[in-house]
């Protein structure tokens, strides 16, 4: 088993792989891209990805930005990722599944991997929505 990493580990910019697969429409797809993740400050990383999603027929330009944020009140010092305006979205727990509810949907994800090669894993899961989420993220260059 690989060692919890912290989100300071990751550093830098990464080549974005990820599979989607919207088992409602039964459409499979790709992004391709990449993912930067740079120091704010002790206590913040910015999480930016951009990219090009193919799904079905269409082509679309994809991109997001979230914080990671310590928690410096949490006597272990844990990581929260949150959407960029601050709402929580997950906590930063290496290799054991998150949940993020939003009701009506439920997202269930995974961080795993090593410094050299990790992966975030995602089951969106709603009324309107059943989409599996892949993402492999390796160092550019």
């Amino acid at each position: 088993m690989t060692d919890a990493l912290a989100p300071t580990d990751l550093l830098g910019q990464w080549v974005l792989e990820r599979t989607v697969h919207d088992r409602l429409a039964d459409l499979r797809g790709t992004v391709t891209g990449t993912t930067e993740l740079t120091t704010v400050d002790d206590d913040t990383v910015r999480w930016h990805e951009a990219g090009t999603m193919v799904l079905g027929e269409r082509t679309t330009p994809v991109w997001r930005t979230l914080t990671v944020r310590r928690d410096r009140a949490d006597p272990d010092g844990r990581w929260r990722v949150c959407f960029v305006d601050g709402r929580p979205f997950h906590d930063w727990v290496w290799g054991t599944q998150v949940e993020h509810v939003c009701a009506p949907d439920d997202y269930t994800g995974l961080l795993a991997g090593a410094p050299e090669r990790w992966t975030v894993r995602w089951h969106a899961r709603g009324p309107a929505k059943d989409l599996l989420l892949a993402s492999t993220l390796t160092p550019t260059g």
